[in-house]
């Protein structure tokens, strides 16, 4: 029987034990999607406890809980009323059940990893690790930037609406005692989504920032290309782009502008309108930022806020989102086209929540690669996909179809300081798949060769990809 967890986890050949240990587990991180709050990193906070750390913005974690059937009390961070105490041995107290799941492996990874505490966390060690985590987080070795430095993140990108001000991303960069990157994304999914409640306000919010009037599509295009320009400004050159559906359909100016002043009148356009509305939005983003050099990120594939009660009382993005399950190839092959018809399909990244959609992404990707290596990615599985079956699929299938080693690999997706961790995880399961290709001989076991591929996809394919210079 394997000890559990122990310097060799989920490495099963002595190939993958050497492509881990010697070239990918020191590895910097370049976590190029994620939400965290850039004013926690201004601020360099202090955790006020192990809960208030690992809990606080987690909805894996909370999802994981109510299915436990903990109270919603002691769910939600600080929109939960529960005492701090309370809401970690609720907790503690799930994830015996949770065997098979990610969060188990995630979760001692972190206890690991941030604190050196290397218990089983369950009900009757809660009070043991409480004590001596929270110990350690009232000292300054433990905020919010030294957590950073520990795992040598060299990059982080966040996720902005284009009317953000970026004043912590800009306080950030004056700032000559912290030297990771922490950049913002561009995602402009409000800007599109025309058949949503509330189109008007944001609309006068963006022309706010842009500081022009937006009265028609080409106006808002104008005013999307400005915050664009300032977000280069700052350092940006990512932006991400959350499809719940592959939008499709073709629509005139006039057609356009009806949309939009249907919507910013306060009446939501059709499905059909909005998808026609968004596919000339995107093809002249997508230009956009091909002429910027930036690359462009679509997640594909998901449902959200499905549990309208439970949104209602807490807010978005606090765990009642699932896997889509909408026809994808047609309609993505369509947009891609006509991004490249007009000139601006560059660096791209696809992802889709539903991992049916694996063969087509990979497959897609062909269609459209040249000029830049690995231009068109198949990103790495997300959200429902960062297990460890998830991950392997994803690897197999981009291993089947195009180029693994051009893969720029990892990211966090996460609202958790303490996720880096899953990035360790990443790697390893990546250096257990190709181990196990050499030991069965479908790959030489070239030493110089395999540690190129490994590195490159933990860390260097993302910094050549992007482009962001890097200390």
């Amino acid at each position: 029987m394997k000890p559990f967890m122990d310097k060799d986890f989920l490495l099963s050949t002595e190939t993958a034990r050497t492509l881990f240990h010697d070239y990918a587990e020191n590895m910097p991180i370049y976590d190029y999607h994620c939400h965290l709050q850039v004013n926690e990193i201004v601020d360099n906070i202090n955790y006020r406890n192990i809960s208030h750390l690992m809990l606080g913005g987690d909805h894996y974690k909370w999802r994981a809980m109510l299915a436990n059937g903990a109270d919603e009390s002691l769910l939600y961070g600080d929109k939960g009323s529960g005492s701090d105490w309370d809401k970690f041995y609720a907790y503690a107290s799930m994830l015996k059940y949770a065997i098979g799941n990610p969060l188990y492996h995630w979760t001692h990874l972190e206890l690991q990893r941030v604190f050196g505490i290397y218990d089983v966390l369950n009900e009757k060690t809660a009070k043991s690790i409480w004590d001596r985590a929270n110990a350690m987080l009232a000292t300054d070795e433990f905020r919010c930037r030294r957590l950073i430095e520990k795992f040598n993140v060299k990059v982080i990108c966040t996720t902005d609406d284009p009317s953000s001000d970026l004043h912590n991303h800009i306080a950030l960069a004056k700032d000559p005692t912290f030297k990771v990157k922490v950049l913002p994304s561009f995602r402009p999914d409000a800007a599109l989504n025309v058949s949503k409640a509330g189109y008007g306000a944001y609309i006068e919010k963006l022309s706010a920032a842009a500081g022009m009037p937006i009265a028609s599509f080409e106006d808002l295009m104008a005013a999307l290309e400005k915050r664009l320009d300032f977000f280069h400004a700052i350092g940006a050159r990512i932006s991400d782009h959350g499809m719940d559906y592959v939008p499709a359909g073709d629509a005139t100016a006039a057609e356009l502008d009806a949309m939009f002043k249907k919507a910013v009148s306060g009446t939501p356009c059709t499905h059909d309108e909005e998808s026609a509305f968004k596919t000339a939005a995107l093809v002249r983003l997508g230009r956009m930022y091909a002429e910027r050099g930036w690359a462009m990120q679509m997640h594909m594939n998901a449902i959200r806020n499905n549990n309208t009660l439970a949104v209602r009382k807490y807010g978005p993005d606090t765990g009642y989102d699932s896997v889509g399950d909408g026809l994808v190839a047609e309609n993505l092959s369509a947009l891609l086209n006509k991004i490249e018809m007009a000139g601006g399909l560059g660096k791209t990244i696809l992802y889709s929540l539903n991992g049916r959609d694996n063969n087509v992404i990979a497959s897609m990707l062909g269609n459209f690669q040249g000029g830049v290596p690995g231009k068109i990615q198949m990103g790495s599985g997300w959200w429902f996909n960062d297990q460890r079956d998830g991950m392997v699929d994803q690897m197999k299938t981009l291993a089947n179809m195009g180029l693994l080693g051009r893969f720029v690999g990892m990211l966090t997706d996460s609202r958790s300081f303490v996720s880096y961790p899953r990035h360790e995880y990443f790697r390893r399961i990546l250096c257990d798949v190709i181990g196990t290709w050499v030991e069965n001989g479908e790959y030489p076991a070239d030493m110089e060769a395999l540690g190129e591929l490994v590195q490159g996809i933990s860390f260097n394919n993302a910094r050549d990809y992007f482009g962001i210079p890097i200390e």
